[in-house]
Parts: structure tokens; C-alpha cells; sequence
């Protein structure tokens, strides 16, 4: 299943997705988690030391190997330099899965211990002081939609995406790229601002999208009342203090079955909603879905910046789903 998480920046939504990929690890279950927001934390949100953090390999610096990979033998695309970030798979391209070994993961991915179980870790890289003035951060979290275009997940595997802060994503159509979206939610007008663009622009799309309230300062207050009214019943969880947080903040985090019994179940509340939508996922819609985005990348920019006509690359009757077997 695939996982993002959004919020605005400061809501808290990088502490909230390393605990839940720590509770997935914790279970036994096979996860990526994907660091894609344009402020790095994740590794850190997991343990690791920030000159380790600061060292893994940036899935945008190797974009061309991980378009050649994914390309593999599909005819309708002539090289991988006219692959764009929204580029569909076809007969004959290379599909990743979560529990394989592939080029792909040897490139981008390290794993990180937790507790006794591993996760591989991916980050798309920082925003640096050389991308000033030329580039656009949308170019590097292209690496992760065009890898989660080629991906096939199954039940019981977990691709936990920790998204750049705001609105961002709705630049491209990564964010229809998730079976669940939560949206971190502070108990503040500001905090439901992001909410109500989000729920505007998913509701087209049939993005599954549940809020979890963060810093939420007791069941029986104003800040349960007030996240209810705002955003009904897509309020699934609340999250309050936490000690355990704050002493993995200091970089010190006791054991993770020490975190408090209440953000335990609330993470299980998060799992629980995301298996529930397993059942009801459409991976003819899902394909369509990145189909249409990619013609309008393809009209937009993606033809002119290629010199090549990107709509050939689509294959009308190709669905990606779980039972697809690509090319080795």
C-alpha cells in the first residue's frame, strides 16, 4: 500500500510518518519509506545521525539511471531521455517491487535498523544553494512519481511517502498516486487551511484522504472541538504530547514499545485504515489516472523540453496491477 503523508510545514507530519514506518517495522512488514519533502528529516525522524542523514544517495541525482532501468524494452519509448516524471509504463517496462532487490534500490536505497527490523530508506535530496535560480524542486520529486508509476505493491507491503510541506503536490499528479493520503492537522485556522485545498483538489480524483489531528492537547477540549467542526468526519485520529517524541527529537529514543499506549493505538488506527483500502483499490482507474496527467505534462512543457511526442509513449491497453509480470 502506499502512504503519503502531507500537512504544512510544522504540523508535525515527518515525526508522525517515521513513527508510523517504525510501527510497520515493528509488525514484521516490509516498508520503504520515501523522503520527499524539499526539507530532509525523515532519516533523522528515523534514527539516523544527520552527517549519515546528509550522506544518503539523492534519488534526482540519479534519474537517468533509474528512467533506464524503468524504461527497460518498451518500444513506444526511443530513449530514456524522453521520459518525464509522469511517464507510464508499457509493454516491456521494468516494474518495482517492494520486497525485491533491484538496480534501482542498490542506487537510492540503504536500510535503516529499527528496533530489530529494517526498512529501506529513500530520499529525493535537499534543495541546494546550485539549484537556486535554475531549477524547481518539482524536478527532483519526479524521481519518486515516476518510480511509484512503475511500482506494483501488495497487501501487506507498505511505500510510506513523507511529502514536501503544503500544496506542492497538486503541481503534478503525484498526489493520485497513494492509496492513502493523511493530512497532519494542527488544531489551528492555519493548520485546516491546507486541508481544504487538499480536500478540494482530491475530490475529483478519488483520493482516499484522512486528517489525523497532531498536538492535540487532551479527548475532551476545544481543540477536539474545533478539528471536528472543520473537518468532519474525515477527522480518523488524534495524536497528543509525547515524551517519547521528544526524546528522539534529543536524538536519544528509548525503545519504540516504550512509546505511550495512546499514540500506539492511534498508529494502529492509521494501519488499520490503510488495509481497509485495499479492498477497494482500481487499477484501471489508477492507470487512467496517470495516463491523463502525463498527456497534460506532455501538452504543457514535456514535448517541447523532449522534442519528442510523449502521448506515443502511452499504451492504450496496458493496466498496471499486481499481477503484471515485467521484463527482468
Amino acid at each position: 500500500m502506499k502512504i503519503a503523508f502531507v500537512g504544512k510545514g510544522g504540523s508535525g507530519k515527518t515525526t508522525l510518518s517515521s513513527l508510523f514506518v517504525r510501527h510497520l517495522a515493528a509488525t514484521g512488514s516490509p516498508v520503504v519509506a520515501v523522503d520527499a519533502d524539499i526539507n530532509q528529516h525523515l532519516g533523522a525522524g528515523l534514527g539516523l545521525d544527520e552527517d549519515v542523514a546528509a550522506e544518503l544517495p539523492a534519488m534526482g541525482a540519479r534519474l537517468p539511471l533509474i528512467k533506464d532501468y524503468l524504461r527497460g524494452s518498451n518500444p513506444r519509448i526511443a530513449s530514456a531521455d524522453t521520459m518525464i516524471k509522469t511517464t507510464p509504463p508499457g509493454e516491456g517496462s521494468r516494474l518495482l517491487r517492494v520486497r525485491e532487490n533491484n538496480p534501482v534500490y542498490d542506487a537510492c536505497a540503504r536500510p535503516v535498523e529499527l528496533d530489530g527490523g529494517a526498512v529501506r530508506l529513500m530520499v529525493t535530496g535537499p534543495f541546494t544553494e546550485a539549484d537556486l535560480g535554475v531549477a524547481c524542486y518539482h524536478s527532483k520529486t519526479g524521481a519518486v512519481e515516476l518510480c511509484l508509476n512503475h511500482l506494483v505493491d501488495g497487501r501487506d507491503e507498505y511505500v510510506v511517502v513523507d511529502m514536501t510541506a503544503g500544496s506542492d503536490s497538486f503541481a503534478s499528479g503525484m498526489f493520485t498516486r497513494f492509496d492513502m493520503t493523511f493530512l497532519v492537522v494542527e488544531p489551528t485556522r492555519k493548520g485546516v487551511s491546507v486541508y481544504r485545498q487538499y480536500k478540494e483538489y482530491a475530490q475529483d480524483f478519488g483520493v482516499a484522504l484522512k486528517v489525523v489531528g497532531n498536538k492535540v492537547r487532551g479527548e475532551d477540549d476545544a481543540d477536539l472541538d474545533f478539528l471536528r467542526s472543520e473537518v468532519g468526519d474525515d477527522l480518523l485520529v488524534t495524536v497528543g504530547h509525547s515524551d517519547w517524541v521528544r526524546a528522539m527529537e534529543k536524538g536519544r529514543p528509548p525503545r519504540f514499545e516504550l512509546l505511550e499506549e495512546a499514540n500506539k493505538a492511534a498508529l494502529r488506527t492509521l494501519q488499520a485504515a490503510v488495509d481497509a483500502t485495499y479492498e477497494a483499490r482500481d487499477w484501471e482507474r489508477y492507470t487512467r489516472q496517470m495516463v491523463h496527467f502525463h498527456r497534460k505534462n506532455a501538452q504543457s512543457w514535456g514535448n517541447e523540453r523532449t522534442g519528442a511526442d510523449l502521448a506515443a509513449q502511452i499504451d492504450p491497453g496496458y493496466v498496471l496491477q499486481e499481477s503484471v509480470i515485467a521484463p527482468a
